[in-house]
């Protein structure tokens, strides 16, 4: 299979990018993506040239580092599958590829298709969490939950915070994935507790981060490798409404 990549190259976050074309002629349909890639860095390194710069870790859809834009869509054009998980079989020999990172003005670039997210680390860190008392493993069912919303709080969980919800909103907005990281908890007995606390403290973060508000478009979820529903972006409203009226 013979490709032509146009991939977004920025040597960091002050330099003017560019798009450069790459052509790659011995791609097997059985690859991943990015196998796809490390055949062009293979071949770039061997011609002496600079190879290219992305993120990945796991390459089994869990991590979320994997963050390309490929022909316009975050993780590319299948559904409820990350970069790493996205085949080459969905290609066409002779296709044209545009390939470019993840663009926020919470996500500055770090090199090429690189992005520092890191920005999603503070939210967590602002109040993604629960206080408990550490020591042996209570019994599983010790505390009884509806199987409804545990459901809901390991659907919520299943969020890998990859930003594609951030890359394919007009509005850059992370309200997707806070919301998932707040509905995880908020779900479950133990976050109840500090819920009018947290959502205040992650949505606060999350407007200082730089992310943009949500117009209800839906592209977040419709992108999202998850599938993470819209309706945590409503509970998390409803959550900050009554924090915003009853603080304590």
């Amino acid at each position: 299979m013979k490709l032509t990549l146009h991939i977004w190259r920025q040597r960091d976050s002050e330099t003017k990018g560019e798009m450069v074309q790459y052509i790659v002629d011995d791609v097997s349909e059985h690859m991943s993506f990015l196998e796809m890639m490390d055949v062009l860095n293979d071949n770039l390194v061997k011609k002496g040239e600079e190879p290219i710069a992305f993120d990945h870790d796991c390459r089994e859809g869990i991590c979320g580092m994997c963050s390309m834009v490929i022909n316009g869509q975050p993780h590319g054009p299948q559904k409820g599958v990350t970069t790493c998980q996205l085949h080459m079989r969905s290609f066409n020999d002779g296709d044209s590829i545009y390939i470019e990172p993840f663009r926020a003005k919470g996500f500055p670039v770090v090199r090429d298709l690189m992005v520092d997210r890191s920005a999603f680390d503070r939210i967590i860190q602002a109040g993604g969490y629960v206080s408990v008392g550490t020591g042996s493993a209570p019994d599983g069912n010790a505390i009884p939950i509806k199987k409804e919303e545990a459901d809901e709080a390991f659907n919520a969980a299943t969020c890998i915070g990859c930003a594609a919800c951030v890359a394919s909103c007009k509005n850059a907005s992370a309200m997707l994935f806070v919301s998932a990281k707040i509905a995880q908890l908020d779900r479950l007995p133990q976050g109840k507790v500090e819920s009018k606390e947290r959502v205040s403290k992650m949505i606060a973060q999350m407007d200082e981060e730089g992310f943009g508000n949500c117009t209800n478009t839906g592209a977040c979820s419709a992108e999202c490798p998850k599938e993470i529903s819209l309706e945590n972006i409503a509970r998390m409203n409803r959550l900050h409404l009554k924090s915003t009226i009853s603080p304590t």
